[in-house]
Protein backbone atom coordinates (compact mmCIF):
# COMPACT_ATOMS: atom_id res chain seq x y z
CA UNK A 1 0.00 0.00 0.00
CA UNK A 2 1.38 3.43 -1.02
CA UNK A 3 0.49 6.28 1.33
CA UNK A 4 1.17 9.77 -0.01
CA UNK A 5 1.76 12.27 2.81
CA UNK A 6 0.37 15.61 1.68
CA UNK A 7 1.71 18.10 4.19
CA UNK A 8 3.32 21.52 4.42
CA UNK A 9 7.09 21.20 3.91
CA UNK A 10 8.38 24.75 3.88
CA UNK A 11 10.15 24.89 7.23
CA UNK A 12 12.65 22.63 8.90
CA UNK A 13 10.10 22.04 11.66
CA UNK A 14 7.42 20.92 9.17
CA UNK A 15 9.78 18.57 7.33
CA UNK A 16 11.02 17.03 10.58
CA UNK A 17 7.45 16.48 11.79
CA UNK A 18 6.49 14.90 8.46
CA UNK A 19 9.46 12.55 8.66
CA UNK A 20 8.72 11.53 12.28
CA UNK A 21 5.06 10.93 11.52
CA UNK A 22 5.86 8.90 8.40
CA UNK A 23 8.46 6.83 10.25
CA UNK A 24 6.02 5.98 13.04
CA UNK A 25 3.32 4.98 10.56
CA UNK A 26 5.86 2.90 8.63
CA UNK A 27 6.87 1.10 11.85
CA UNK A 28 3.26 0.14 12.49
CA UNK A 29 2.42 -0.66 8.85
CA UNK A 30 5.62 -2.28 7.55
CA UNK A 31 3.87 -3.38 4.33
CA UNK A 32 3.09 0.26 3.51
CA UNK A 33 5.32 2.63 1.56
CA UNK A 34 5.26 6.20 2.86
CA UNK A 35 5.75 8.75 0.09
CA UNK A 36 7.06 12.14 1.22
CA UNK A 37 7.16 14.81 -1.49
CA UNK A 38 9.87 16.59 0.48
CA UNK A 39 12.18 13.80 -0.66
CA UNK A 40 11.56 14.42 -4.36
CA UNK A 41 14.54 15.83 -6.21
CA UNK A 42 14.51 17.70 -9.48
CA UNK A 43 16.82 18.68 -12.26
CA UNK A 44 19.49 16.81 -14.17
CA UNK A 45 21.65 16.35 -11.08
CA UNK A 46 18.74 15.59 -8.73
CA UNK A 47 18.86 19.07 -7.23
CA UNK A 48 16.77 20.39 -4.39
CA UNK A 49 12.97 20.36 -4.60
CA UNK A 50 12.92 24.09 -3.87
CA UNK A 51 15.09 25.07 -6.84
CA UNK A 52 12.83 27.41 -8.83
CA UNK A 53 14.37 26.26 -12.13
CA UNK A 54 12.90 22.79 -11.64
CA UNK A 55 9.51 23.37 -10.00
CA UNK A 56 7.68 21.86 -13.00
CA UNK A 57 9.56 18.60 -12.45
CA UNK A 58 8.60 18.57 -8.77
CA UNK A 59 4.96 19.20 -9.73
CA UNK A 60 5.06 16.25 -12.15
CA UNK A 61 6.64 14.01 -9.49
CA UNK A 62 3.88 14.95 -7.05
CA UNK A 63 1.08 14.31 -9.55
CA UNK A 64 2.57 10.95 -10.51
CA UNK A 65 2.95 9.96 -6.86
CA UNK A 66 -0.66 10.89 -6.08
CA UNK A 67 -1.80 8.83 -9.08
CA UNK A 68 0.18 5.84 -7.77
CA UNK A 69 -0.96 6.24 -4.16
CA UNK A 70 -3.53 3.97 -2.62
CA UNK A 71 -4.37 6.52 0.08
CA UNK A 72 -3.61 10.20 0.49
CA UNK A 73 -2.92 11.25 4.08
CA UNK A 74 -3.42 15.04 4.29
CA UNK A 75 -2.23 17.16 7.22
CA UNK A 76 -4.73 20.00 7.49
CA UNK A 77 -3.49 22.08 10.42
CA UNK A 78 -3.21 25.85 10.45
CA UNK A 79 -5.62 28.75 10.28
CA UNK A 80 -6.18 27.62 6.70
CA UNK A 81 -4.83 24.38 5.24
CA UNK A 82 -1.74 24.61 3.02
CA UNK A 83 -2.75 25.41 -0.56
CA UNK A 84 -0.60 22.63 -2.04
CA UNK A 85 -2.16 20.09 0.31
CA UNK A 86 -5.62 21.37 -0.64
CA UNK A 87 -4.78 20.87 -4.32
CA UNK A 88 -3.47 17.36 -3.69
CA UNK A 89 -6.66 16.48 -1.79
CA UNK A 90 -8.80 17.66 -4.70
CA UNK A 91 -6.65 15.85 -7.24
CA UNK A 92 -6.77 12.60 -5.25
CA UNK A 93 -10.54 12.81 -4.91
CA UNK A 94 -10.88 13.48 -8.64
CA UNK A 95 -8.99 10.21 -9.12
CA UNK A 96 -11.42 8.54 -6.66
CA UNK A 97 -8.62 7.90 -4.15
CA UNK A 98 -9.46 7.70 -0.45
CA UNK A 99 -8.24 10.74 1.48
CA UNK A 100 -7.71 10.81 5.21
CA UNK A 101 -7.54 14.39 6.41
CA UNK A 102 -5.88 14.89 9.80
CA UNK A 103 -6.39 17.97 11.92
CA UNK A 104 -4.78 18.47 15.32
CA UNK A 105 -5.21 22.26 15.30
CA UNK A 106 -8.07 23.07 17.66
CA UNK A 107 -9.02 26.37 15.99
CA UNK A 108 -12.56 26.11 14.68
CA UNK A 109 -13.53 27.42 11.25
CA UNK A 110 -16.43 26.24 9.09
CA UNK A 111 -16.67 22.43 9.37
CA UNK A 112 -14.37 20.36 11.60
CA UNK A 113 -12.07 23.38 11.67
CA UNK A 114 -11.73 23.33 7.87
CA UNK A 115 -13.02 25.05 4.80
CA UNK A 116 -16.14 23.15 3.75
CA UNK A 117 -14.57 22.10 0.41
CA UNK A 118 -11.73 20.34 2.24
CA UNK A 119 -13.93 18.90 4.96
CA UNK A 120 -16.29 17.41 2.41
CA UNK A 121 -13.51 16.60 -0.08
CA UNK A 122 -11.81 14.21 2.31
CA UNK A 123 -13.16 10.70 2.51
CA UNK A 124 -12.78 11.02 6.26
CA UNK A 125 -11.43 13.69 8.61
CA UNK A 126 -9.70 12.66 11.81
CA UNK A 127 -9.96 15.48 14.35
CA UNK A 128 -7.42 14.88 17.07
CA UNK A 129 -7.90 18.07 19.09
CA UNK A 130 -5.75 17.50 22.12
CA UNK A 131 -2.89 18.95 24.03
CA UNK A 132 -1.49 15.42 24.24
CA UNK A 133 1.83 15.75 22.42
CA UNK A 134 2.44 12.01 22.26
CA UNK A 135 2.82 11.37 18.52
CA UNK A 136 2.15 7.66 19.02
CA UNK A 137 -1.43 8.38 20.11
CA UNK A 138 -2.04 10.29 16.87
CA UNK A 139 -0.35 7.53 14.83
CA UNK A 140 -2.65 4.91 16.39
CA UNK A 141 -5.71 6.91 15.38
CA UNK A 142 -4.32 7.42 11.85
CA UNK A 143 -3.51 3.74 11.38
CA UNK A 144 -7.01 2.71 12.47
CA UNK A 145 -8.49 5.02 9.82
CA UNK A 146 -5.98 3.98 7.12
CA UNK A 147 -6.78 0.31 7.65
CA UNK A 148 -10.49 1.09 7.41
CA UNK A 149 -10.01 3.09 4.18
CA UNK A 150 -7.74 0.43 2.67
CA UNK A 151 -10.13 -2.43 3.39
CA UNK A 152 -11.79 -3.89 0.30
CA UNK A 153 -15.27 -2.48 -0.29
CA UNK A 154 -18.06 -4.98 0.26
CA UNK A 155 -21.01 -4.92 -2.09
CA UNK A 156 -24.48 -5.56 -0.65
Amino acid sequence: MNIYLAAPLFSQQERQYNRRLAARIQERLPHAVMVLPQDFRAGPAGGSYNDRRHLQVVYKHCMEAVREADILLALLDGADADSGVAFEVGFARALDKPVLGVRTDFRQLQVKGLNVMLAEGCTEVLCHFSFDENLDHLVEAIITRIEKLAAPKRRP
